[in-house]
């Protein structure tokens, strides 16, 4: 086991990884801006370092302040946690070269996963189901491009493949506004990720947002922990997740599920990942890999009692998966709420001073937050400022414990979005279970048009 890990990260996933290590007895270092020095990470790490001032350009995202952090701290190993450097394969390589441990896949494993082509590519091998588009990289012969389209069908999305996180996308429902289209993705593709390479798909009208957690060591074992449904989302943005996804048949999950696990063998991964798929009509569609934790760990590991976060560690230091998959076992229902600093109808970041910090408790509740009484959310970093997290027997329980924890919650000083998952936890259609990707876009459009009359 490590003696010491490097966090690499920020909020309340710095504080999340920290926890697991000081569990492990593994003494941990905490990088931080100058923005962040009042943290509560940073206050409960064995070690801290300032990294630069205030803008993650020049401090989360600073390669040589972190190796230099992790080279003077003597840390053996780096954790990325979620966002930032932690899907950049130029930092996984970097850190290997610099004599650290990276804790999560091979670079060269991330660098095959975050092309968005050469991923599906590789999906495909694997047998994993994939939306139906072009076969690799657009060509640049026009009429080779309207051909592919109309094999495929309209609508099509054409995307980038070096996109992410809802950018780099856009839906054409016409032949005549597709080669417009195609130019203005690449070029968009071009100016924001260093390359112009997209590629075309189905676009799937009405379809969910199902994605599968796995765990795999490097002598060849994997398995999958299970399904996630984060449908509820605001510009590509995931607003509350569950596991597991309502309405969905166990064997269906397996059959996917296990595809994942062979297509992990396949290509050698190592560390946790999520596969993410559209699923409609019963179908999966696989869309892209996070070789990461994901925000929404959490949910599974309350279904399944399984530390994904301590897994990281413990396979990133060579050992082989203590449990095969007939041992994964998934019992009652899980919701997780994101927490963010913002209205929470206008969606504008609200940071500031928080006078007041009050979570609630009780039986099935969690709160992953790095937040206190008398914190100051900084404006330069992602609003989200916490996860609240209710587990039930049911999916029905789950959700009574969710309404009562968001009663519960006290927070003054700043707005946040905790009315809006007030109102969604009573939404009849959430409630039912099963909606779309668009269907909180479409409340909140009708919300508006009601307002404008």
């Amino acid at each position: 086991m490590f003696e010491k890990i490097l966090i690499a990260n920020r909020g309340e996933i710095a504080l999340r990884v920290l926890r697991a290590c000081r569990e492990l007895g593994i003494r941990t270092v905490a990088v931080h801006s100058e923005a962040d020095t009042e943290a509560k990470y940073v206050k409960l790490a064995d070690e801290s370092v300032c990294i630069g001032p205030p803008p993650s350009g020049l401090s989360y995202l600073n390669v040589p302040a972190i190796i230099s952090a992790a080279e003077v701290t003597d840390a053996e190993a780096i954790h990325p946690g979620y966002g930032f450097l932690s899907e950049n394969a130029d930092f996984a390589e970097r850190v290997e070269q610099s004599g650290f441990v990276f804790i999560g896949p091979r670079s060269d494993t991330i660098r095959l996963m975050g092309d968005k082509v050469s991923a599906k590519d590789a999906m495909k091998a694997a047998g994993v189901p994939c939306v139906p588009g072009s076969e690799g990289a657009l060509p640049e012969d026009p009429k080779e491009i309207v051909k592919i389209a109309r094999a495929v069908g309209y609508p099509v999305i054409i995307k980038a493949a070096g996109g992410g996180g809802g950018r780099g996308m856009r839906v054409v429902h016409t032949e005549a506004a597709l080669l417009n289209a195609v130019t203005t993705t690449r070029g968009e593709a071009q100016a924001a990720f260093g390359n112009p390479v997209v590629y075309l798909e189905k676009f799937l009208e009405h379809p969910r947002h199902v994605e599968i957690q796995v765990l795999a060591d490097e002598h060849g074992n994997a398995v999958y922990l299970g399904e996630r449904d984060c449908s509820m989302q605001r510009r590509h943005q995931k607003v509350i997740e569950e596991a597991p996804a309502p309405g969905i048949d166990r064997k269906t999950i397996a059959k996917v599920g296990e595809r994942c696990a062979e297509a992990c063998r396949k290509i050698g991964y190592r560390g946790a990942g999520t596969f993410e798929f559209l699923y409609e009509n019963g179908e999966f569609y696989f869309i892209e890999m996070n070789t990461r934790v994901q925000v929404e760990h959490p949910v599974t590991e309350m279904i399944t009692g399984i530390d994904i976060v301590q897994a990281q560690i413990r396979i990133a230091t060579g050992e082989q998966l203590w449990f095969r998959q007939r041992h994964v076992e998934m019992r009652g229902h899980a919701i997780e709420c994101r927490i963010n600093a913002e209205d929470p109808f206008k969606f504008t970041p609200c940071p500031g001073r928080i006078t007041n910090w009050h979570t609630p408790g009780g039986p099935g509740i969690r709160v992953d937050s790095h937040v206190y009484n008398g914190y100051t959310v900084p404006s330069h970093y992602d609003s989200m400022i916490g996860k609240l997290i209710a587990y039930g027997d049911t999916r029905e329980q789950a959700i009574r414990r969710m309404r009562i924890a968001l009663s519960e919650m006290a927070v003054e000083g700043i707005k946040t979005n905790v009315p809006l998952h007030q109102e969604l936890m009573l939404d009849a259609r959430f409630v039912e279970g099963g909606t779309s990707i668009h269907y909180l876009e479409h409340k909140l459009a009708d919300r508006n048009e009601v307002k404008k009359t």
